[in-house]
C-alpha cells in the first residue's frame, strides 16, 4: 500500500480568505484606519517632503452622492494616494460648496408645500435654514465619501459657508472692487423667470426645445439705393417675443443680398405678388419654401456693406406711436447663413451680440421684460403678457406678438423649430436673455497691479498650465477668448453678499479699503449674515450713511468656489499655493476651472493651479445618460453594499476616465471577476510565504535564472508605472498590474514554481529563491495596488507573515513604492526569456491536444521532444526544459522541425512531438520518473521527494 505523504507537502497556508466579503470587511478596515489615525500618521511621516496638493473642487451639499461624484472622489483619492506612495507629502483637504440657488430652492419648496411665502420670512432666518440644510448634507456626504475609502482631512474640511470662508470670499471681491475690475452695468444676461435671478453659463443646461418661429417684413423707409425703395427686409427669429424690443437689423458685410420680386404664391401664403423682399440668395430655397412662394425673380444684388445705412420701420409702427422709431441696418460679424434669411433682428436688451452692436452704434438697451417674465406696463400693446409662466411653461407673449404682426401686415410666415436651447439646471425651465442692472467683473479693462486685462492674463495663464488631456487647454482657451464680462450678481438670499456700498448721487461703488477691512473682520466673527443685519455700521465715521446704499444682491456661487484657493491653499500652512492639480469633470472648463482661473488671475496674476485634469461623464451600459425615468441609475451606495467599494475603485481605474465611462450590472461583474484574479494572486503569494522569515532570503546573484527574470520584470514594471503616476494614467497601471498577475505570474511563474514551493525541502536553494522572489512580489504588488484597491491591499498587508513583529509599517498606506535595485534590470535576460516563453507556448499547445484526446491526464505524464532552431535552443542553455514546461521529462533537439510535429504560426522554427513519460508516478510530487521505486525506504518517492521527507525532522528540530 502506498504511504500517505500529503502531510509532507508544503501547501499554501494563509488566513487571507478566497472570498473578499468586502461589504463587511471594508467598514472594519475603516475603523482600523480611524484607530490608527492614518491621515495624521501620513502627515507626520511626510513632514519635510515635497508637497503635492490636489485642491478639491467642492461638491454641492444638497443630496446623496451619485455615481459621477463617486468616480470623481475616487479618482482624486487615487491621485493623492499614488503621489504619497511616490514619497511626497500629498495632503488632501476635502471641501463643499454650500451657497446658492439649489439649496435656496429646496428651502423654498418646503415653504411652498406649506403655502407660505419665503419673502415674508426674515432673511437671516431664511439663511439660517439654508445653512442647516447644507450642514446636514455635508455630514451625510462625508460618511459616503469615507465609505469609498477616500482618505483626507475629514475633521477639518473646508466649506464655502464657514465664517472664515465667507470673510475670505468677500475679501477677494474687495480686491476686484479696489483694482477697478468690479463695476455695475446693464447687460443682457441669462435670466431664469422661475427663479427670478440671473444665471451663469455653468448654471445652464442645453436641451431640445420647440420654439415658435416667424418671418417678418421690415419695410424700407429710407435708402441710398433706388432698387431698395418700396421693398422690405426679411428677418427670421425663434423668439417672436423680442420683436417689440427691436432697434436695428444686422447683415454680414461681405455677404451677397438680393432684392426679389414675388411673382406667384401658393394659396394661404402671406407674401403678396408684386412685393419686393430682401434677403440673402444663399438661403433662397429655404425662404421660398417657408414663405410658400411659387415664383420670384431677382431684381438687384448688393453686398451687405451696401445695405448698411438703409433704414426700416418697426413692424408695429402703424399700430402704436410707442414703436414709431427707426430700425437702421448695420453690419455685424456674427451674421451667418446657417439658417433664417441672412439678416438678424437686433434687440439690444435680449442678446449679447445685439447688445454689443447697439452699444457700438449708440443704441440703448431698454429693459422690456420684468423679472417674472412679463412685459413692463409701459410696453405698448403687450403690457403684462408673459414670455414664460412662473412654472416655466410658454406664456402668451409669442401669440400676442404674432397676432399683432399679422394685424400690422408685417407677418410673412409662422412655423416651429426643435433646437438646443438653454435651460436652468435647477428648475429645468427655459431661460431668456434679459437686460438688467448687474455687477460684473470686466474682462477687457486694465486691472491695477496686474499686467494686462483679465482676459489677457487668463490666456497667458492657460498657456502656462499643464492640461490632461491636452484638449482641455484648447477648450478653456476658446471659452476665455470669447466670454463676455463676468456677471457676478444674483438676486437671491443664500450666499455671500456683494458687500459694496453705492453712492446715491453718483451711482459709483465706494472704494474704501478701511470699509472693506471692517466688513471682512465682521464676516470672520459673525458670518455673512452681518451684512443683512446692519450694513451701515461698516461705513464708520468717515462716510454718511444717508449717502450710501448697500447692495442687496449676492455673489455668483462660482465666485465662491473660484475663491476657494484663497482660504484653503493660502489659508492653511500645511498646503501650498498654487495647487499641484485641479481635477474635475470636463464640464468644469466652463465651471470651476474657469471661475478659479479668472478669480486668481484678477487678484494674483496667474492661475491657482499648475495642472488641470478632466474626466468624462458616467453613462449606463448602453451609453445613455442616467435618469430615474429610464431606471438606469447606479447608486454608489448600492455597489458598496453588493460588491464593496474596491470593485467601484477598480471600475474607476479600469475605465479610460478621460472619455465618458459606462457602468452597469455586466460591467461591474466584469470588474468583480478581475478583482478575484488579483485577490487570488495575493492569496497565493501569502499562502506560499507561510512561515517566511528574512533568514530564508537569498541574494539575487545566487538565484536561478527564472527568479532573476521575475526580478527583471519587476524592474521593467517599476520603470513603466512610476511615469504613469505622474501622467495620472491609472488605466495603464491597473491594466499592467492585472496582466502581470494573470499572465506573468499565475499562468507562468506560479505554474512553474508550484512544484518547488510544494515539494522541495525547506532549505533548498530553489525554494528559498522562489520564496524570496514571492516576498518581493508581495511587497511590490501590495504597494502598487494600495491606491487603487485600498481596502484589499490593506487586508493583504495585515495578513502577511510576521505582521506586527517584522518592523513593517502598521498600514500598507504608510509605505512608499519599493525602490527597485538597478541590478535587477537585465535586458539580455528579458529577451532570452521571451524566447523561452514562446517555445513553452508551443509545448503547452501540443499537450492540450494530448489531454483532449485523453492520451495523457496531466502534463506531468508527458515527456515531449522539442525541435527548435539554434536561436531558440540557445535560449534554453542551462535551463531544465521539463521544469519550464511542467512535464516529467523533455528532450531538446536543434534542427529542422519534422513533419507532423505540432507548431504555432507565430513561433517559427519550433515544433513539438509529444510522448508519454517513462517510469512510475511519485506519490508526493506526481512526476513520472524511472527512479521511483529504487529506494527501499521510500519506494513510492522520487529522489528529490525522498530527500525532502528525510530532511523534515532535521529542519523541524
Amino acid at each position: 500500500m502506498t504511504a500517505d505523504y500529503r502531510s509532507t507537502v508544503f501547501l499554501p497556508a494563509t488566513d487571507f480568505p478566497m472570498r473578499g466579503g468586502l461589504p463587511k470587511k471594508e467598514p472594519e478596515l475603516l475603523a482600523f484606519w480611524a484607530r490608527l489615525g492614518l491621515f495624521e500618521r501620513l502627515r507626520a511621516d511626510s513632514r519635510g517632503r515635497e508637497k503635492f496638493i490636489l485642491h478639491d473642487g467642492p461638491p454641492y451639499a444638497n443630496g446623496n452622492i451619485h455615481i459621477g461624484t463617486a468616480l470623481n472622489k475616487i479618482l482624486k483619492d487615487v491621485v493623492t494616494r499614488s503621489q504619497q506612495m511616490l514619497g511626497k507629502d500629498s495632503h488632501y483637504v476635502p471641501g463643499w460648496d454650500c451657497h446658492g440657488l439649489p439649496i435656496e430652492w429646496k428651502i423654498e419648496e418646503q415653504y411652498r408645500a406649506k403655502n407660505k411665502d419665503k419673502d415674508q420670512v426674515p432673511v437671516v432666518e431664511f439663511r439660517r435654514q439654508c445653512r442647516a440644510f447644507a450642514e446636514h448634507w455635508i455630514n451625510v456626504q462625508r460618511e459616503e465619501f469615507k465609505r469609498l475609502g477616500v482618505v483626507g482631512d475629514w475633521q477639518n474640511p473646508y466649506s464655502t459657508m464657514s465664517y472664515a470662508a465667507e470673510a475670505a470670499i468677500v475679501a477677494e471681491l474687495g480686491k476686484f472692487l479696489m483694482n477697478g475690475g468690479l463695476f455695475k452695468g446693464a447687460k443682457p444676461v441669462m435670466w431664469s423667470v422661475v427663479e427670478k435671478t440671473a444665471l451663469a453659463e455653468a448654471e445652464v443646461e442645453y436641451h431640445d426645445h420647440k420654439s415658435t418661429t416667424v418671418h417678418v417684413r421690415f419695410p424700407v423707409v429710407r435708402t441710398p439705393h433706388a432698387a431698395l425703395e418700396g421693398a422690405a427686409i426679411v428677418i427670421w427669429t425663434t423668439t417672436p417675443w423680442t420683436i417689440p424690443a427691436n432697434r436695428a437689423l444686422a447683415v454680414a458685410a461681405d455677404l451677397d443680398y438680393a432684392v426679389y420680386s414675388v411673382d406667384a404664391v401658393a394659396e394661404g401664403a402671406l407674401a403678396r405678388p408684386g412685393e419686393k423682399l430682401i434677403f440673402a440668395p444663399a438661403l433662397f430655397d429655404a425662404v421660398k419654401a417657408a414663405l410658400r412662394i411659387e415664383r420670384m425673380s431677382r431684381a438687384a444684388t448688393l453686398k451687405g456693406s451696401e445695405l448698411a445705412g438703409t433704414v426700416c420701420a418697426h413692424p408695429f409702427a402703424r399700430l402704436d406711436p410707442f414703436y414709431d422709431r427707426q430700425t437702421p441696418v448695420f453690419t455685424g460679424d456674427f451674421v451667418t447663413t446657417d439658417a433664417g434669411t441672412g439678416v438678424v433682428h437686433i434687440a439690444p436688451s435680449h442678446g449679447a451680440d445685439d447688445f454689443e452692436l447697439g452699444r457700438k452704434h449708440g443704441i440703448p438697451a431698454e429693459d422690456y421684460v420684468a423679472d417674472d417674465g412679463t412685459y413692463f406696463p409701459r410696453v405698448a400693446l403687450f403690457a403684462g403678457k408673459r414670455v414664460y409662466t412662473p412654472d416655466g411653461r410658454p406664456g402668451d407673449a409669442n401669440g400676442a406678438v404674432i397676432t399683432r404682426l399679422a394685424e400690422s401686415g408685417t407677418l410673412l410666415a409662422k412655423g416651429s423649430l426643435v433646437h438646443s436651447y438653454p435651460h436652468s439646471w435647477r428648475s429645468k425651465a427655459p431661460v431668456i436673455f434679459r437686460c438688467t442692472p448687474q455687477w460684473f467683473i470686466a474682462m477687457d479693462r486694465p486691472i491695477q497691479g496686474i499686467d494686462g486685462t483679465l482676459r489677457e492674463v487668463a490666456l497667458r495663464a492657460i498657456d502656462d498650465t499643464r492640461f490632461v488631456p491636452p484638449a482641455g487647454q484648447v477648450r478653456l482657451r476658446s471659452m476665455i477668448e470669447q466670454r463676455p464680462d463676468w456677471c457676478v450678481s444674483r438676486q437671491r438670499a443664500w450666499g455671500v453678499p456683494i458687500a459694496v456700498f453705492v453712492d446715491r448721487q453718483t451711482g459709483e461703488p465706494l472704494r474704501d479699503a478701511k470699509v472693506m477691512e471692517r466688513i471682512v473682520a465682521a464676516f470672520r466673527e459673525e458670518g455673512a449674515d452681518a451684512w443683512f443685519e446692519n450694513p451701515h455700521r461698516f461705513l464708520g465715521p468717515e462716510h454718511d450713511p444717508a449717502r450710501y446704499e448697500p447692495v442687496t444682491d449676492i455673489l455668483d456661487v462660482w465666485f465662491d468656489s473660484g475663491s476657494t484657493h484663497s482660504f484653503t491653499l493660502e489659508g492653511r500652512p500645511e498646503l501650498k499655493w498654487p495647487a499641484s492639480l485641479y481635477l474635475e469633470g470636463s464640464d468644469q472648463h466652463r465651471g470651476w476651472f474657469h471661475s478659479s482661473l479668472l478669480e486668481s488671475c484678477g487678484t494674483r496674476g496667474r492661475a491657482p493651479y499648475d495642472a488641470v485634469l478632466t474626466h468624462g461623464f458616467t453613462l449606463d451600459e448602453q451609453g445613455r445618460k442616467m435618469s430615474k425615468s429610464l431606471g438606469n441609475v447606479i447608486a454608489p451606495q448600492d455597489v458598496c453594499d453588493q460588491y464593496g467599494a474596491d470593485i467601484l475603485r477598480l471600475w474607476v481605474v479600469g475605465s479610460d476616465y478621460v472619455e465618458d465611462q459606462r457602468i452597469g450590472a455586466d460591467i461591474l461583474k466584469h470588474h468583480a471577476d478581475a478583482y478575484r484574479r488579483l485577490r487570488n494572486t495575493l492569496r497565493y503569494l501569502l499562502g506560499s510565504l507561510s512561515g517566511f522569515t528574512p533568514a530564508e532570503r537569498l541574494p539575487a546573484e545566487q538565484m536561478p535564472e527564472l527568479e532573476r527574470w521575475v526580478l527583471h520584470r519587476l524592474a521593467e514594471l517599476d520603470a513603466e508605472l512610476r511615469p504613469a503616476v505622474d501622467d495620472f494614467d491609472f488605466h495603464t497601471i491597473s491594466t499592467t498590474l492585472h496582466n502581470f498577475c494573470a499572465v506573468d505570474l499565475s499562468a507562468f511563474y506560479f505554474d512553474i514554481r508550484k512544484d518547488a514551493i510544494y515539494c522541495d525541502r525547506p532549505d533548498a536553494p530553489r525554494r528559498r529563491a522562489a520564496r524570496t522572489v514571492m516576498a518581493e512580489l508581495f511587497s511590490f504588488i501590495t504597494a502598487w495596488l494600495a491606491p487603487l484597491a485600498c481596502f484589499t491591499a490593506e487586508e493583504a498587508w495585515l495578513a502577511r507573515p510576521g505582521a506586527g513583529t517584522d518592523g513593517g509599517p502598521e498600514s500598507v498606506h504608510l509605505r512608499t513604492y519599493p525602490q527597485i535595485p538597478a541590478a535587477w534590470r537585465d535586458e539580455a535576460l528579458g529577451e532570452k526569456w521571451r524566447k523561452v516563453r514562446a517555445l513553452r507556448r508551443v509545448v503547452t499547445g501540443a499537450l492540450e491536444i494530448e489531454r483532449a484526446e485523453k492520451r495523457i491526464g496531466s502534463s506531468l505524464q508527458a515527456a515531449p521532444t522539442v525541435y527548435a532552431t539554434d536561436d531558440h535552443a540557445a535560449a534554453l542553455a542551462g535551463l531544465d526544459l521539463a521544469e519550464i514546461c511542467i512535464t516529467s521529462g523533455a528532450t531538446l533537439r536543434s534542427g529542422e522541425v519534422p513533419a507532423g510535429a505540432f507548431t504555432l504560426a507565430d513561433v517559427a522554427g519550433v515544433g513539438v512531438v509529444p510522448d508519454q513519460a517513462e517510469g512510475t508516478k511519485c506519490a508526493r510530487c506526481w512526476q513520472v520518473l524511472p527512479e521511483v521505486g529504487s529506494s527501499s525506504q521510500h519506494p513510492d518517492l522520487c529522489h528529490r521527494c525522498e530527500d525532502a521527507v528525510e530532511a523534515l525532522p532535521k529542519v523541524a528540530a
